[in-house]
């Protein structure tokens, strides 16, 4: 890994080559979470619009000179990313905008956002020769990491806490993981995975401790700005990177936070893509809590820094955005404040109600954490935060059948009718 040139602590500082360290900087205990440093100057020489608009490798790994990985490490053969980016006239009209795009995340092998992490982890574990990946998970982190270990044979053991959606829960089992159900919540879930990792020698996936996760997650900034390109430039791709021109970035892009792994990714690949100049600008981050688990948006609000947070007793429909204390909340706050964005909060009633308003206006069926991105611009409409003009992006991190319960709340029921043609007439006309 030539183009890795540190692992940099965000709370001291101090820089690690990456064989030094494994996961966290040792002057902070658990919480010294580092950051991937790169080489871009040796990167841009490797990599870049031109070449990519050559590349048929429609996966993260068309990215893979980008990522913290050995470049002859085999990887997964799951299909993971470019995820379709859909323009959405109808929901930006609704709401007095001229641009909106949703990227549905629920394309992804297993569903969700966050095959984007595993597939890394299960390259890195194997770099290291690991018998064992364990990872805590609401769900989907686990769903992800089963998927990717099933595909390549790889033993993991998934700990959730008991209130995971069943849907979620029967995925890890299909794909054989071992899976222990945590008497308590999500926190209490990572503590006994981060506990088990130590002691049996396991290789640990979990979010806002492996630094290598939000390099998973940021391929999601490239796919947005690269797509953009492609989808509203009068000219091809090909030709705007032979041009030299780059990508375009849009100006903003909503997402839900949980952990924040997912924005500080998102923050992390658009600060590669702006150190390599492939784009502008940066695109503000717009992060979407739920109300009752809305730590960060609490901590930005009142201006505290991410090692001042205090755990809350996080509760909200949306699993997969439920964190009593977000794991990465070093780089969730910085995502927002750095990039000038806001963090919005939302009632579960507003997220369940983003439900079919999202599917009937794009075609896209998103899980509550999902739908909750949709629900944040509803409420950036209200406080007058847009410009009708801005280009906006929608990240719907998640497939709505991975939680059927919470989407049978945000609708009616069905029609019932007897066998007779009168009676559906009698059904239609009520």
């Amino acid at each position: 890994m030539d183009h890795v040139k540190s692992l940099k602590c965000l709370i001291c500082g101090a820089e690690y080559h990456p064989d030094a360290i494994e996961y966290v900087c040792p002057h902070h205990g658990e919480d010294g979470i580092v950051d991937v440093q790169y080489d871009y100057e040796l990167i841009g020489r490797r990599i870049g619009p031109a070449t990519l608009a050559e590349n048929r490798d429609y996966t993260v790994w068309r990215y893979k000179p980008l990522l913290p990985v050995e470049p002859e490490s085999p990887v997964p053969p799951l299909t993971v990313g470019w995820t379709p980016l859909y323009r959405a006239d109808r929901l930006a009209a609704g709401l007095g905008l001229k641009h909106v795009w949703v990227k549905d995340e629920g394309r992804q092998p297993s569903a969700s956002f966050k095959d984007r992490a595993s597939v890394v982890a299960v390259v890195k574990a194997q770099e290291r020769h690991a018998e064992v990946i364990t990872t805590a998970s609401t769900g989907n982190a686990g769903a992800a990491l089963s998927a990717m270990c099933a595909s390549v044979g790889q033993k993991n053991v998934i700990f959730l806490p008991e209130s995971a959606p069943p849907a979620k829960v029967a995925q890890l089992l299909v794909y054989g993981s071992t899976v222990i159900m945590v008497r308590g919540t999500y926190d209490d879930a990572f503590e006994l995975c981060a506990q088990a990792a130590k002691e049996f020698g396991w290789y640990n996936r979990n979010t806002g401790y492996n630094p290598y996760m939000s390099e998973g997650k940021k391929t999601a900034a490239y796919e947005i700005c690269e797509q953009l390109t492609l989808t509203h430039s009068p000219l091809s791709l090909a030709g705007r990177g032979a041009g030299g021109e780059g990508w375009d970035a849009p100006d903003r892009i909503f997402v839900s936070v949980g952990d924040g792994c997912i924005i500080g990714g998102l923050h992390k690949g658009l600060r590669d893509l702006l150190a390599l100049g492939w784009i502008k600008k940066m695109p503000k981050l717009m992060g979407v809590q739920a109300a009752g688990s809305a730590a960060l948006y609490d901590a930005w609000r009142t201006g505290i820094s991410a090692m001042e947070m205090q755990p809350i007793d996080a509760q909200t429909i949306a699993d997969s955005i439920s964190a009593g204390l977000p794991a990465d909340r070093i780089k969730g706050l910085a995502a927002v404040r750095e990039t000038d964005g806001v963090y919005l909060k939302v009632t579960d009633a507003e997220i369940l109600a983003a439900i079919p308003v999202l599917a009937r206006g794009s075609g896209v069926f998103a899980e509550p954490a999902g739908a909750a991105a949709y629900a944040g611009l509803v409420k950036a409409v209200e406080q007058g935060l847009l410009h009708p003009d801005e280009r906006i992006v929608l990240l719907s991190t998640g497939n709505g059948l991975k939680d059927i319960a919470s989407a049978r709340k945000s609708v009616g029921e069905p029609l019932v009718v007897d066998k007779s043609l009168a009676d559906v007439k009698r059904a239609l006309t009520r």
